[in-house]
């Protein structure tokens, strides 16, 4: 592990504190839009990580847009962490950023242009950092993105086409993501599944039908996730059923305290506030997980892969998706879980009327999401992916050359 703590800096690179560095040492640059502990925040952890360890004199600057729960976890591993502007594209007001582009926009460009011109690598989490990976293609060779989101219509558009401009080398997080993108032959690109730690232990599971089944929904509340369509599953139960399941739906909106109110109106009006809780964001899920008899992702939207999915199948839980975007990829269905059809709440309603009535048909499940988790999407798994595609983009800056990638 590396043992100089990070440094938390100004947008001016200038540390507060920071362990002396090595001046021909490698230099790579991971840059995060977020700043928070869900999940696209783990996976940026994570990745930093496997940096650290295959390059353990590497100075690794973190770049992100502002203090947050991430910084602590971070410090472990990253040499400094500078928090500065970045051009980030979210929907939440995104029609103010255009309004400001003219003159904003280049100087963010500019600004990222001046750290990847002094980083041998930079890594980019997500393609929603527009600076920099418009940046990329002045100095190319340099840049790899990593893609978690699978956007829809206009966005997928621009962002597509950002990606191609860039002509930054890229990781997908699942084959469906790398679907939505269709980006063209000679891309250099491949796949790699998302690595999660597992837990010390696995849960022992042992719902038998004798108290209520106890299911966990956790994450960003949001109209991709679908949690107004999980109530409205629950509401569609016959009374009994209803009373026999406790739901906790985990998570905070961004920035959208009215989201959040409406889903609690929700719960109120269906009727539901015995049976099922609504509780804020929580940096450590560890006893959610333990808590729980099933974990469900009900998404309505793509989701690129489904983190918290492959979170409770580590754990011995398994999951309750939607058969939409890189989900199918995690869970097989009637083996370590239920994959059920997008679009309303009656499949929803009917796979966990199912496991009421039956406890016995899914009573292996747990372990056998376990050993699909070790076999697919374990930490070691990830890193030896990642730390491939960083050093297969080293060897390009070094050289000036792209060869193709293949996807898989």
């Amino acid at each position: 592990m590396h043992t100089v703590a990070a440094a938390l800096a100004d947008e001016r690179g200038v540390p507060v504190a920071a362990g002396a560095q090595d001046a021909s040492a490698l230099t790579i640059t991971c840059v995060h839009q977020g700043f928070e502990l869900y999940g696209s925040d783990r996976c940026f952890i994570e990745t930093v990580r496997t940096l650290r360890a295959a390059h353990p004199s590497a100075r690794i600057d973190v770049i992100l847009p502002r203090h947050g729960p991430i910084v602590p976890a971070l410090e472990p591993f990253a040499s400094r962490v500078v928090i500065a502007p970045l051009w980030i594209l979210r929907r939440k007001n995104l029609a103010r950023r255009c309004i400001v582009a003219p003159i904003a926009l280049p100087v963010a460009v500019l600004r990222a242009l001046r750290r990847i011109r002094g980083s041998d690598l930079v890594y980019i989490n997500t393609t929603v950092v527009a600076d920099y990976l418009l940046a990329a293609r002045l100095l190319p060779g340099r840049s790899i993105v990593h893609i978690h989101e699978i956007p829809e219509g206009a966005v997928l558009k621009v962002l597509r086409g950002l990606i191609r401009w860039s002509r930054a080398d890229v990781v997908f997080n699942s084959h469906a993501t790398a679907r939505a993108y269709a980006l063209p032959a000679g891309t250099g690109a491949r796949v790699v599944y998302n690595g999660i730690a597992a837990p010390a232990a696995m849960n022992r599971g042992g719902y038998d039908g004798r108290r209520p089944l106890r299911v966990l929904m956790l994450g960003r509340i949001s109209r991709i996730k679908g949690q107004d369509v999980l109530i409205e599953a629950v509401a569609a139960l016959p009374e009994a059923l209803r009373r026999r399941i406790e739901l906790r739906i985990v998570g905070s909106a961004f920035e959208d305290a009215a989201r959040e109110r409406a889903l609690m109106e929700q719960i109120a009006a269906a009727g539901l506030s015995d049976q099922v809780t609504r509780e804020p964001f929580v940096a450590d899920p560890d006893a959610l997980y333990r808590w729980a008899d099933v974990v469900t992702m009900p998404s309505q939207r793509p989701e690129s892969l489904g983190r918290v999915a492959i979170e409770a199948m580590a754990y011995g839980v398994p999951p309750l998706v939607t058969a939409i975007g890189g989900l199918p990829e995690v869970v097989e269905h009637g083996r370590t879980g239920w994959i059920v059809p997008p679009g309303g709440p009656e499949p929803i309603s009917r796979a966990l009327a199912g496991m009421i009535a039956d406890p016995a048909t899914w009573r292996g499940f747990g372990q056998a999401a376990r050993a699909r988790y070790e076999a697919l999407f374990s930490e070691a798994s990830a890193a030896e992916g990642i730390d491939a595609a960083v050093r297969a983009t080293l060897r390009r800056s070094r050289a000036g050359s792209r060869p193709v990638l293949p996807i898989g």
